[in-house]
């Protein structure tokens, strides 16, 4: 099974050595890693061409933002099955790509996530959110349920079906795409139950509580545009429920 990686990112030059390195050091027989840089101004393009003979494609040019990034990365993957990973994570060994292509193939699935914890910025080796997502049950987004998107796997033919990022959205377009895949399409799915993703904290939708709540309205957009309802504290658990990541 031959995996694409697609890694975003801008301005990226303190963490996307590791980033890359996490990849690259992946013992799966067949790893296509893509990188799309938006136009950074600082050392992240020279960065990245240092490991530019293992990266099968290297994008850097100017887009208007992440998911316009993430769909140019999709429109160039081969794989059978494609991931996602940020500047600011890394894979917690080297052994996640082959434990994710196994599982998939055992289990006949069409998607896949896992757990990932929120690491400091400044000292990865100290944890500051655990995200155990859980199985999966029909139904659980109505309760404000989510997988880690950084962890979230989905083979190709599922976003030839169904699409990619919808770029009307500029901070839930993830949360959408998993909406859509697992709650409107039924796309089947299978958990790993260990942390394979660390991620840095700082994301833009937890950045403030503005930002949180321009991510609420648009994750009430989410549900709109696919013609879904919400339950009723359906929005009101999401953010909730990440409480007891802090536990």
């Amino acid at each position: 099974m031959r995996i694409s990686i697609i890694t975003v990112c801008f301005n990226a030059e303190r963490t996307i050595e590791r980033t890359i390195r996490s990849v690259l050091s992946q013992d799966h027989a067949d790893v296509e890693y893509i990188v799309i840089d938006g136009g950074s101004t600082d050392r992240t393009p020279e960065i990245i061409q240092e490991y530019e003979q293992d990266i099968a494609r290297f994008v850097s040019e100017k887009d208007e933002g992440i998911y316009f990034a993430l769909n140019k990365g999709l429109s160039l993957a081969s794989g059978e099955v494609i991931g996602q990973l940020h500047a600011d994570d890394f894979y917690t060994d080297e052994k996640v790509l082959t434990k994710v292509s196994r599982l998939m193939e055992e289990k006949g699935a069409e998607s896949l996530y896992a757990d990932l914890q929120y690491v400091q910025a400044d000292d990865a080796s100290r944890v500051f959110r655990n995200w155990k997502a859980g199985e999966y049950r029909e139904g659980i987004f109505l309760k404000g349920w989510m997988p880690p998107h950084p962890t979230f796997f989905l083979r190709k033919s599922c976003y030839e079906k169904y699409g990619g990022f919808n770029t009307l959205l500029r901070s839930a377009a993830d949360y959408e795409l998993m909406l859509r895949m697992l709650h409107k399409h039924h796309v089947s799915v299978v958990y790993l139950p260990e942390v394979i993703v660390k991620m840095r904290v700082g994301g833009r939708s937890n950045a403030s509580l503005l930002n949180r709540i321009k991510a609420n309205r648009e994750d009430r957009l989410a549900w709109k545009l696919n013609g879904l309802k919400p339950g009723l504290f359906t929005l009101a658990f999401k953010p909730l429920s990440k409480l007891k990541q802090f536990f």
